[in-house]
């Protein structure tokens, strides 16, 4: 006879059995390149719906805190984002003409002959690389804040073996944020100095005397604008450079890392090709939002030309940058034990010192010889453009308008400052001297 315990035990036994499943075949299929990049496709707009309703879901929060954010948002937003979207749909765009480096260089001359007669186009092109040095050396800051027993768990964690996924974490979001920051400071003398040089190069047209008081009042009237172009810009080549860069992607098919890529790099193209006029509408006191218009309109009407000179002009910068990269590993050489900390790791922060000599070489040949030959053709191009559709450019003469750009400008080096000063209280050492958890 079967006692309750029993029959409990086979209760549960029988209630807990485990069940059996019969395995499903999967079938996959095999699918053509030109299959791949359909779908690819279709997820970018699969994608691009699912944020619009994400959008639309959170606008009631966004309207209740737009007293607030507006405000910030609107400084340094990307209003000219419709250049892009509207240059990478020409035809045109994917049959690049052939180009020589004739086509930058011939400019030589003009811009040559310019430098000699307004000097001041030099000294702006000094200026913007003295800025651009010191946004390094400022960037350079944060690194040194880390620790060197940070840097040397973060290379024990991409040197060991399984997923590298978040080892440079630690570092990573603090570094994101200040070099955001850094561009921004750096852009607003960039700005000026840029607007600046393009003054010159219109005054001399129209036969006035050209000064480097009479350049910075004219910059200076538009320099709200300016600053925040050049700091789109800035954060466009910077995320483009980051891309760029070798990156260990499991989860991306090779096809589809191609398609990528080349949409990244048609974009960025697109995007450097149709603001080339935004400068020089800029120059002439346009806002933004018209010289992204102006611009657009300026490029069609001088598609070829604006093309070959780009094309030529990133050339020659990437091979200035060739050039650079192999200093660098000079420079590497040279430090011999140098670049090693006592701990045994690389010393991050003075291999980063140490590179701002090919740095400052590569950047000096750039921002004092190539960019003022860059710049003057294309307002001499916008010149021309101008003429041709009966407009004659007018400079701005009201350098008070400027204020709100200065305060503004002030403020963010005030908190630059405050940062550096109190990164103790307010805990981002702590952050930046965490190390890599295994």
């Amino acid at each position: 006879m079967t006692s309750d315990k029993d029959k409990s035990k086979e209760f549960k036994s029988e209630r807990f059995k485990a069940k059996k499943f019969e395995p499903r075949k999967i079938q996959i299929k095999s699918m053509s390149q030109r299959e791949m990049e359909d779908n690819y496709r279709k997820s970018l707009a699969s994608a691009k719906e699912r944020n619009k309703a994400i959008k639309q879901f959170f606008l009631p929060l966004t309207n209740f805190l737009a007293p607030v954010t507006r405000p910030f948002s609107n400084m340094f937003s990307n209003k000219i984002k419709f250049v892009t979207d509207e240059i990478v749909e020409m035809p045109e765009l994917s049959r690049i003409p052939i180009f020589s480096k004739k086509d930058f260089t011939s400019k030589i001359g003009y811009a040559l002959s310019l430098g000699l007669k307004e000097k001041e186009i030099f000294f702006f092109g000094i200026m913007q690389w003295v800025f651009v040095i010191l946004g390094y050396v400022l960037w350079l800051q944060m690194l040194s804040w880390i620790p060197q027993p940070v840097w040397d768990s973060i290379q024990q964690c991409l040197d060991g073996p399984g997923d590298t996924d978040g080892c440079t974490v630690a570092a990573d979001i603090p570094l994101m944020l200040w070099g955001i920051l850094c561009i921004l400071l750096v852009s607003f003398p960039i700005g000026i100095f840029s607007a600046a040089m393009g003054t010159t190069h219109f005054l001399h047209n129209q036969n006035e005397e050209s000064t480097i008081i009479k350049c910075m009042q004219a910059s200076l009237s538009n320099a709200w604008t300016s600053w925040s172009f050049h700091f789109i810009d800035g954060l466009i080549t910077v995320r483009q450079i980051i891309r760029r860069l070798p990156q260990d992607n499991k989860y991306e098919p090779e096809a589809i890392k191609a398609i990528r890529r080349a949409r990244e790099e048609a974009l960025y193209y697109a995007w450097k090709v149709g603001t080339a006029g935004v400068l020089p509408s800029l120059v002439v006191g346009n806002n933004l939002f018209n010289s992204g218009k102006n611009s657009i309109r300026f490029v069609k009407a001088r598609f070829l030309e604006i093309v070959k000179l780009r094309a030529a002009y990133s050339t020659i910068c990437w091979i200035v940058g060739i050039i650079a990269y192999i200093g660098a590993c000079v420079t590497m050489w040279f430090m011999g034990d140098m670049a090693f900390a006592d701990t045994g790791g690389l010393a991050i922060v003075k291999i980063y010192q140490y590179m701002v000599f090919p740095i400052a070489i590569a950047t000096m040949i750039v921002m004092i010889f190539l960019r003022p030959i860059y710049i003057l053709t294309l307002c001499d191009l916008y010149s021309e453009y101008l003429e041709s559709i009966g407009e004659e450019p007018k400079l701005p003469e009201d350098p008070s308008t400027a204020k709100k750009a200065v305060i503004v400008f002030g403020i963010i080096c005030v908190l630059t400052i405050c940062i550096i000063l109190f990164r103790d209280s307010i805990g981002l050492s702590d952050i930046l001297s965490t190390p890599i958890k295994f």
